[in-house]
């Protein structure tokens, strides 16, 4: 298998009328899918597009999916973008790829034309239906390899410049296939798309539907306003599978929606890109008891998720939860500052080897270079390896542990602080669902910006009983809301804006 369309096809064969993707206004069979995106490709391959990147700029609906796969079949790599995303962040990433092709729906296109693209537009009707031109698309199938790229996701910080991550059809072949084991996806799979379609975590439902025939059910942002609006979706809908973003799960049971009901379907619970506090975890392992719960683990440059853990016993609210092992076909070791590989137990920087290290980033030598390199440990030959600038240990069964992040690692009153410890202490406070830690480099000060229903004084008694002197923040600050980018990780970057200006 050479070509990710190779899982469309066989499933579209097998379960034609089923429902694949849909939302509240619509809803796509699989072979519906396959007959929009092979009429996009070969419209798009009529407008003489080929090899480059098409930007796909369009509403979270399924209508967007059968897009994302008119441009594989035009040989193409499609560039996920929607008018969700900040106006600046829009103007980097077309300023980065000088595209010759934008296809727009009904929420997108004025933005389009005001940002100077109207001759690059391709409304999306014009898309489903064309005529579909079988020799085209066979000609294109004919001269792909599976390195050939599928996808630009860029990179969610929320300033400087963004970076393109370009991943190919291998990568992403051998992603679905050590996947949908470990989630359990199968036919029956009923799943609940959280992120957007912008953010690499959607290749979780993608893959798993395409591979084996599932159903996804595409939530909009609007519905977590309300934790309880959640759960009637999950249940009205019949949902028993979810691989949401840990802020997700925290934002239904830290507001006690599990007061109001229960979700009564699920089976799997996935949750990763930040850290689960333990409390949270057990709340809705009490509301699903039957419900397996799986930690999973990687970066958008190793093709989205690379490790996981099924939680198999019980964890202390201090302990954190392992992200296990290493997905098959991927592997990993920890490196030490002086590139030297760190022994068990010992803190390392997380690198990541096999298929899962995508091809770099788009246009993009200097960064794709200092984040993909030659594997230090190998010199026998070219071995590239992605340094996920990651910190992580392996613990006493063999498990790695996610610590922090290497550049979240300050120095405090002359000793080395991770500040994710920090966090996960204060969120294991009594009323804090959530915690985010910064380091003013001027005056040497460490401050804690939390969510909950605590006050600052029980915190502070709280993480001094906890921490060491040299981790306590010097100021704690109560927030109705943290500032959250698209892929559900706290901004970091407008947080210490705001603390910069004040404007808190």
């Amino acid at each position: 298998m050479k070509n990710i369309l190779e899982f469309l096809e066989r499933t579209s064969a097998q379960y034609a009328d089923k429902t694949a993707f849909a939302d509240e206004e619509s809803a796509l069979s699989f072979a519906q899918v396959q007959a929009m995106a092979r009429s996009g490709g070969s419209e798009l391959i009529r407008r003489g597009l080929k090899n480059e990147p098409v930007v796909v700029f369009m509403k979270k609906a399924p209508q967007t999916i059968a897009a994302f796969f008119s441009v594989i079949y035009a040989g193409c790599m499609y560039v996920p973008m929607d008018v969700g995303m900040p106006l600046h962040r829009v103007r980097m990433i077309l300023k980065k790829l000088s595209p010759n092709a934008i296809i727009c729906d009904e929420s997108s296109r004025v933005t389009a034309e005001e940002l100077g693209c109207g001759e690059k537009i391709i409304d999306c009707t014009e898309l489903f239906p064309a005529q579909t031109d079988d020799a085209a698309l066979a000609a294109v199938r004919a001269r792909q390899i599976d390195t050939d790229p599928i996808y630009i996701v860029f990179t969610s910080g929320s300033t400087g410049t963004p970076k393109g991550v370009t991943a190919c059809h291998r990568s992403l072949i051998d992603y679905a296939n050590a996947l949908c084991p470990v989630i359990g996806a199968a036919a029956d799979s009923v799943f609940a798309m959280q992120v957007p379609l912008y953010v690499d975590a959607c290749m979780k439902e993608i893959l798993s539907v395409i591979k084996c025939g599932s159903t996804a059910y595409l939530m909009q942002q609007s519905l977590f306003m309300s934790p309880l609006k959640v759960l009637n979706f999950l249940n009205c809908h019949g949902i028993n599978t979810v691989c949401w973003v840990a802020s997700a799960l925290t934002m239904v049971s830290g507001l006690g929606a599990f007061a109001e009901g229960r979700p009564e379907h699920l089976r799997t619970v996935c949750f990763g890109s930040e850290v689960f506090p333990v409390k949270q975890l057990k709340l809705w392992q009490q509301a699903a008891p039957e419900a397996r719960f799986i930690n999973l683990y990687g970066p958008t440059e190793a093709t989205g998720m690379s490790f996981y853990y099924e939680v198999d016993r019980e964890f202390a609210e201090n302990e954190p939860i392992p992200v296990g092992r290493p997905f098959d076909n991927t592997g990993f070791f920890l490196l030490r500052e002086d590139n030297t590989e760190a022994p068990d137990g010992e803190l390392g920087e997380i690198c990541i080897r096999g298929t899962a290290v995508t091809l770099g980033y788009f246009d993009d030598p200097e960064r794709t270079a200092a984040a993909f390199v030659q594997n230090p440990l190998n010199p026998h030959y070219p071995e590239l390896i992605y340094r996920t600038g990651d910190l992580g240990r392996l613990n006493e069964r063999g498990e790695l542990v996610f610590v922090s992040r290497k550049d979240n690692q300050i120095k405090s009153m002359g000793h080395r602080v991770e500040l994710g410890e920090i966090e996960a202490c204060a969120c294991m406070a009594e009323g804090v669902e959530n915690a985010c830690c910064l380091f003013d480099k001027a005056k040497k000060k460490l401050h804690l910006y939390y969510m909950g229903t605590a006050d600052e004084k029980s915190v502070r008694a709280y993480l001094i009983k906890e921490l060491e002197r040299y981790m306590i923040p010097s100021k704690l600050y109560r927030m109705d809301t943290l500032p959250m980018l698209p892929n559900g990780k706290i901004d970091r970057n407008l947080l210490m804006e705001n603390y910069n200006g004040r404007n808190l």
